[in-house]
């Protein structure tokens, strides 16, 4: 058994001497990020194959009212993760992100296989490296991220991660391995992970972006927009279908505030353009 504090023992380093030729890994975590995988790059893509489970519903849909679409956030959360967490601003803004992303897909295409928990039940995060002559767990993990493997700092004012050997390792995947072989708690979303990392490196058209970044502003108040509201309006003759949510806010919104939406808007876009030139 061994302690890893990730401040004077990092967890990547360990992983970097246990991860061999051949190995197969099952790692449970809320987060998957790409920047993970860079910093273990040479280990993993040495791997015969990785099963990833997500341990919170993540790229999976969820019929959650509107009055508990809190819930969305954390989820969203954990999706977009996969190009950086909060943690990892600073990796996001090195304008390699994506080189980084297209070398993760095209790796995720040969060895990698994403499952989600589609429960509300909890479930341990672990990292699991299983080779020819021995086998080992790393846990308890929160996200497969650079926070967790000690390389950047997160918001933990102290975290212990432990590593067993067998055979309580083995306790431990025997665990993931029922998790993971049930239909009824779990489904493949490995399409959605490749996915959302390819829109990284994709080259998209300005007018794309633009559409999206407004999309994604006024997306609340577009669901608002229904088939009814819409009939309704027609019939009386209203040209402009606008939710009666909607007009209610721009009643109350001053000039300067719509001002600032709108530079804020040229301001995102101005630095997508960018990023794509890069």
């Amino acid at each position: 058994m061994d302690i890893f504090d990730n401040h004077t023992k990092l967890v990547k380093d360990d992983l970097s001497k246990t991860i061999i030729p051949k190995s197969k890994l099952s790692i449970a975590a809320s987060c998957f990020s790409i920047y993970a995988y860079e910093e273990l790059k040479k280990e993993l893509n040495s791997i015969d194959e990785l099963r990833f489970l997500f341990t919170s519903p993540t790229f999976v849909e969820e019929n959650f009212s509107k009055e508990k679409r809190e819930f969305y956030i954390p989820k969203l959360s954990r999706e977009r993760s996969v190009y950086g967490d909060e943690f990892e601003i600073k990796l996001r803004n090195q304008l390699t992100q994506k080189a980084i992303a297209k070398e993760c897909a095209d790796w995720i295409r040969k060895k990698v296989t994403f499952k989600s928990n589609v429960t509300e039940g909890a479930a341990l995060g672990l990292i699991s490296v299983t080779t020819k002559n021995q086998s080992c767990v790393y846990t308890p993990i929160k996200s497969f991220s650079t926070a967790d493997l000690g390389i950047s700092k997160g918001n933990d004012l102290f975290w212990a991660v432990t590593k067993l050997d067998s055979p309580f390792s083995l306790q431990y995947l025997q665990m993931f391995d029922q998790v993971w072989k049930s239909q009824k708690v779990t489904k493949e979303v490995t399409d959605e992970v490749i996915e959302k990392i390819t829109s990284v490196y994709q080259e998209n058209p300005p007018e794309l972006i633009y559409f999206m970044t407004l999309n994604n502003i006024f997306k609340e108040f577009l669901e608002d927009i229904s088939d009814d509201n819409i009939a309704n309006e027609v019939k009386s003759g209203t040209r402009c279908m606008i939710s009666k949510k909607m007009l209610h806010l721009l009643s109350l919104t001053n000039l300067k505030l719509i001002m600032a939406v709108f530079l804020l808007i040229a301001l995102v876009w101005v630095r997508l353009l960018l990023l794509l030139e890069s």
